[in-house]
């Protein structure tokens, strides 16, 4: 009925650089940006320097292609002392912590993106062909068993006052 709730999972959102990542027979083999959303950029080499970033699935079940959406970010203390490693050596501070992220993804060196503090956390599946997910549940404990952080805290929400529970939760936390 139209006057029944409707649960959703509700995730915090962190501003970082939205990633995706091409895993053929549990092997990651390819990762791209968003781009204009239809074509992204190559960041293979420098996303395989990120320690969140399994290089191998580990699950009872993996498809044999599996596209994992994720977000590269940096946290805020990080990205304070990475700024302030930044004008030790003369160089000009990052602006955010997105933006630090952003310009370490696309490094032509993977060996700079390496020491960058980059973190990864997968929230979705694109294509993923036989995979049988019926919830964003179902998919965050697929993410997790795979090896992947996920966001947390979660819950499922049903009402507005559920909803800014939540909102004040991360907000708080």
């Amino acid at each position: 009925p139209g006057d029944a709730p409707i649960d959703l999972c509700a995730e915090p959102k962190i501003d970082g650089l939205s990633c995706s990542l091409l895993y053929e027979n549990g092997i990651l083999t390819h990762a791209a940006t968003r781009g204009d959303g239809f074509t992204g950029e190559d960041i293979t080499a420098n996303v395989r320097t990120i320690r969140d970033i399994p290089q191998k699935l580990s699950s009872p079940y993996i498809p044999d292609t599996i596209d994992i959406r994720g977000e590269v970010y940096m946290r805020k203390d990080d990205f304070l002392r990475l700024n302030d490693a930044e004008i030790s050596a003369g160089r000009d501070p990052f602006a955010n912590p997105r933006n630090a992220a952003a310009g370490s993804l696309r490094q032509l060196d993977p060996s700079i993106t390496a020491t960058r503090p980059l973190k990864f956390f997968a929230y979705a599946v694109g294509d993923h062909r036989g995979l049988n997910v019926l919830s964003q549940q179902q998919v965050r404990d697929l993410l997790a068993q795979m090896g992947f952080m996920i966001p947390e805290p979660s819950t499922y929400i049903s009402t507005i006052d559920d909803t800014m529970a939540f909102y004040n939760r991360v907000m708080r936390d």
